[in-house]
């Protein structure tokens, strides 16, 4: 009998004029997510989007869904590590490219390949919609729905690549990249955003400085604004909860 991701790699497979593999069933996860990794954003059938939907958000439910709202919030900052797209969040962040396309590497764990294979094809489609073939700049923010993802929104923000030090243009555009993101969470009236960390992978920012800048940033617009939303911190390594911990709070945890 034919299981739901059986029919979906099926599809992607006809899609690309390709035979579908023979897989053991621990291999076919992995290669529905490459098909969609690679799939370029382009309409779905009603069947597939169906289906889609059907087998991620069972994937949500068997990763956890965790509630914010539970989280110790210190001056409406809290701090928490594990996979940012379990989190029921208003908004959760996605550290992005600038074609804003999602990562078309197979399985690649960076945060936009993360987020966009939870998350579904609708947010590359919403994307193309978005950038129709432009490049987006450093420091700005664009909103698409999250689909199969517990939270509401993603925010897809750009942040600098760090070519050698940092400069003070990258530090100009990475704070923006917060800065954009509080303020539009904040003009949409939501309650709660959490951030990865922005910069920090394959755009090379340095942790210990990305994080201070990310602090100093975060809690300034917090004091400028009064604004009563909640931010999360979101880490995935124990090395950047010491960092965000030592900077929050004064501690190691």
């Amino acid at each position: 009998m034919q299981t739901t991701l059986d029919r979906l790699i099926q599809i992607l497979c006809e899609e690309r004029g390709e035979a579908v593999p023979s897989l053991t069933d621990e291999q076919k996860p992995d290669l529905f997510r490459a098909l969609c990794n690679v799939r370029p954003p382009m309409p779905a059938t009603k069947e597939f989007l169906r289906l889609q939907d059907e087998y991620l958000s069972q994937k949500t439910k068997e990763r956890g869904i965790v509630d914010v709202n539970g989280f110790v919030y210190r001056d409406g900052i809290a701090l928490w590590r594990g996979d940012i797209t379990r989190l029921n969040a208003d908004a959760i962040v996605n550290a992005c490219n600038p074609a804003l396309l999602g990562c078309f590497h197979p399985l690649h764990n960076c945060i936009d390949n993360v987020i966009h294979s939870a998350a579904g094809v609708r947010v590359r489609l919403d994307c193309d919609k978005l950038m129709k073939g432009g490049r987006e700049p450093n420091g700005q923010v664009k909103v698409t729905k999250a689909y199969n993802l517990p939270s509401r929104y993603i925010f897809h923000t750009v942040g600098p690549v760090v070519r050698g030090s940092v400069t003070g243009q990258d530090r100009r555009d990475l704070a923006n990249c917060y800065l954009s993101c509080l303020n539009e969470a904040s003009g949409m009236k939501l309650s709660t955003i959490a951030f990865c960390c922005i910069s920090t992978g394959e755009y090379r920012y340095p942790k210990d400085e990305a994080c201070a800048l990310a602090v100093q940033t975060v809690k300034q617009w917090k004091s400028e604004t009064g604004s009563p939303l909640k931010i999360i911190f979101n880490v995935f390594l124990k090395e950047d909860e010491v960092l965000y911990e030592r900077e929050l709070f004064g501690q190691d945890k």
